[in-house]
């Protein structure tokens, strides 16, 4: 399962997808900008991944329980989760299916170590 849009392809998965949070997160991109190119450019990166990548893996009962177990985890390595709460979604939505988690943000998951398997790239 895929964090980010922005990876190389070569570091990627054969067969990819994505969290509906990842999904979710770059579909605001492109309404948090007043500029037309910069929107315009989102747009096209959220298309090109949603056709690259058609598998979205929805968040539902298992990955809320296990969202609650990884806050637990955060919490106990001395870092707050409230920042962090899309990223653990994510992640908890990559551990409920078993897959590992694909991300060019590795340090956002720290702690969670046993629990999800994170490869930076």
């Amino acid at each position: 399962m895929i964090d980010y849009s922005v990876i190389p392809e070569g570091a990627l998965p054969r067969r990819a997808s994505i969290s509906s949070i990842t999904l979710a997160e770059l579909s605001q991109g492109p309404h948090l900008t007043d500029d037309p190119g910069t929107r315009a450019l989102r747009l096209e990166r959220l298309q090109e991944l949603e056709s690259a990548i058609p598998s979205v893996i929805p968040f539902g009962a298992a990955e809320a329980r296990i969202y609650g177990s990884l806050v637990g985890l955060v919490v106990a390595s001395g870092r707050l989760p409230r920042a962090r709460r899309l990223d653990l979604m994510i992640a908890a939505t990559a551990a409920a299916h078993d897959l590992p988690l694909y991300t060019r943000n590795g340090p956002d998951f720290l702690g969670l170590e046993g629990r999800v398997r994170v490869v930076a790239v």
